[in-house]
């Protein structure tokens, strides 16, 4: 695998882990996988939910618990690490500055468009950051959307791209219907979005690398992507099954235990169509069974907390927590290939391992790429 070029920074092995909430990927899994040369990230998607006062003081509890992360993750690796935020919560700009002051490496902006950026910042704040930005977006409508706000506003383009394909865990950013359809392939919109990103990248003379996520699994996956065109992968589900990941023993047995017909979509709280590992407390709630809640806060703007079924946030911290009668895991359309615990260096060791097989394959074959890559 080549390394990844992000600005001034260099990834010696071009896989990002999937920034995964709630509290499922903090110091621990981002430090070691930064630790193995690729990208940690840590979710800040309910991250005060671990202090103490989170009930009374949610927004001082997220910064206090995103603080205390990142620097425990410096304290363990001294690679590359990022943050995971969510335009939908409604402490974004809090923790975006929180981010910002802690020097992270790198920011991941999803669950909406990073269009305007937080108030108290100065406009050109962007340009002199030690920060990469990094919008995660699910079509090459949205990139463009995105590189003519910025290039007009700002003057400046992201350093790169996510692009988030329907086989991902978690929420998506597809409707039901658009899920199967092959216009939303991982394939399809990493061109696309390649396509959309090369004037920009003429214009200001950059490289903009497109990173690939969603459904990528094994080297083989990995491989597949990179022809046709992406420069890295963000990678989550394969990631669960680790020792170093925060989550658990009980959320990663879900994974290892599952098969494929348990990875279903359903449908969040939050309007958004996700995919998840069945099991009682989703069929409960299927079943029109409500789970009652207080909302002492209002994290998420388009959760209307009146008229849901549970709480998403306390669901997915229960699950963490190793409480699965009381919540569920999201996880990506492969978690069912998990087959057992293995440390994030030897998942690395055998992700690469993988990749080169492939490549060597293909370099010996003679055959025509593409019908090697969609085999």
């Amino acid at each position: 695998m080549n390394e990844l070029i992000i600005g001034n920074l260099k990834v010696k092995v071009p896989i990002i882990q999937g920034g995964m909430g709630v509290a499922i990927s903090l110091s621990g899994l981002a430090s070691a996988v930064a630790n193995q040369g690729g990208i940690g990230v840590i979710s800040a998607v309910g991250i005060g939910m671990t202090q103490p006062d989170y009930i009374k003081n949610f927004r001082k509890a997220n910064i206090r618990g995103l603080k205390q992360e990142i620097r425990k993750a410096r304290l363990l690796s001294d690679g590359i690490i990022g943050v995971n935020l969510m335009l939908a919560v409604s402490d974004y700009d809090d923790l975006f500055v929180t981010a910002l002051d802690e020097k992270i490496d790198i920011m991941f902006l999803g669950a909406g468009l990073p269009l305007k950026m937080p108030a108290n910042l100065s406009p050109d704040f962007l340009k002199n950051s030690h920060t990469k930005f990094v919008p995660k977006v699910s079509s090459p409508k949205a990139v463009e959307l995105i590189l003519k706000y910025w290039d007009s506003r700002y003057n400046h383009t992201p350093d790169a791209f996510a692009v988030e394909g329907p086989l991902a865990g978690g929420h998506l950013g597809f409707r039901k219907t658009e899920i199967e359809d092959n216009n939303n392939s991982l394939e399809y919109l990493v061109e696309q979005t390649v396509e959309k990103i090369k004037p920009y990248e003429k214009m200001y003379g950059k490289e903009i690398p497109v990173i690939a996520a969603g459904g990528i699994y094994n080297g083989k996956d990995i491989y597949r992507i990179m022809q046709h065109g992406a420069k890295a992968v963000k990678m989550g589900t394969r990631f669960v099954t680790t020792y170093e990941c925060d989550a658990s023993i009980e959320f990663k047995n879900s994974y290892i235990k599952s098969n494929k017909d348990d990875l279903v979509i359903i449908d969040s709280p939050v309007g958004l169509p996700g995919r998840a590992i069945r099991n009682k407390f989703l069929d409960d709630v299927n079943a029109g069974e409500k789970k009652p809640f207080k909302c002492y806060w209002k994290c998420l703007k388009t959760c209307d907390y009146q008229k849901v079924s549970y709480c998403i946030a306390q669901a997915l911290f229960n699950s963490a927590n190793g409480k699965l009668n009381e919540g569920f895991s999201f996880a990506g359309a492969k978690a069912y290939m998990a087959e057992g615990l293995q440390s994030v260096k030897d998942t690395i060791d055998q992700l690469i391992a993988e990749y080169n097989i492939y490549e060597q394959i293909y370099s010996m074959s003679g055959i025509d790429k593409m019908e090697l890559v969609t085999a």
